[in-house]
């Protein structure tokens, strides 16, 4: 090698930093899950309460102006409920008939009419005591315009580290040689409510519970390589 190549090769360096950036708002979806459990002494007879039940509650998600669209039967079974018998084994006693419903809610915001909470108290007491609320989960529409703020913050984030690791260097940053996003987890929005049962007195209505929206946090990570001049 000659000495001009050698000369260039020492003073070529790099420098890679990790940048991470967030973005927050106010999530305007809301999916929530409603089961239907019914216990009966046939199949027959369980499996067509459930139905008559999710019927009910489907109903009422219609008329508070849930679309079609946004109701998907998530879950549908049959089993049997047994007891051990001294001496007998194991006795059916009854069959347990369950249907889950996942429900999109979209018109969420404080002045949405009726709101998220009245729009469950009423599915709730269209379907009875036989209903189960699974819990919910809330998104945003736009996710990829969130996380795309998300990353500019991860790209300055970054950035500015190299930059700050260059000066101290007594180094300037050339190009770009690589960029490489994390994804090995993907964005999520948060709270969550947990699983409850939503059982009702008989000739009481489900009083709505509030929902608090807060805020949700979009993240994004990167790591970038540049050429030291």
């Amino acid at each position: 090698m000659s000495k001009k190549k050698s000369e260039t090769a020492a003073t070529t360096g790099t420098v890679t930093t990790f940048g991470s950036g967030s973005a927050r708002a106010t999530p305007d979806l809301m999916r929530v899950t409603i089961s239907i459990e019914i216990r009966a002494s046939k199949v027959a007879l369980a499996y067509g309460q459930a139905g008559e039940r999710v019927a009910a509650v489907t109903d009422s998600l219609r008329s508070d102006g849930v679309s079609g669209s946004d109701i998907a039967t998530s879950g549908l079974s049959v089993r049997t409920e047994t007891v051990w018998v001294e001496g007998g084994g194991s006795k059916i006693t009854g069959y347990l008939a369950t249907t889950d419903l996942t429900v999109m809610l979209r018109d969420i915001g404080e002045n949405a009419e009726p709101g998220p909470a009245s729009v469950i108290a009423n599915a709730v007491d269209a379907g009875g005591d036989d209903v189960r609320l699974g819990g919910l989960n809330l998104s945003f529409a736009d996710q990829e315009s969130l996380l795309t703020k998300a990353r500019d913050a991860a790209w300055d984030n970054a950035l500015a580290k190299a930059q700050q690791y260059a000066a101290r260097a007594g180094r300037t940053l050339g190009s770009v040689l690589e960029i490489t996003e994390n994804t090995t987890s993907a964005p999520s929005a948060s709270p969550r409510l947990m699983a409850m049962s939503a059982p009702m007195d008989a000739g009481y209505g489900a009083a709505p519970v509030p929902v608090e929206l807060g805020e949700s946090e979009i993240n994004a990570a990167i790591r970038a390589t540049w050429r030291l001049d």
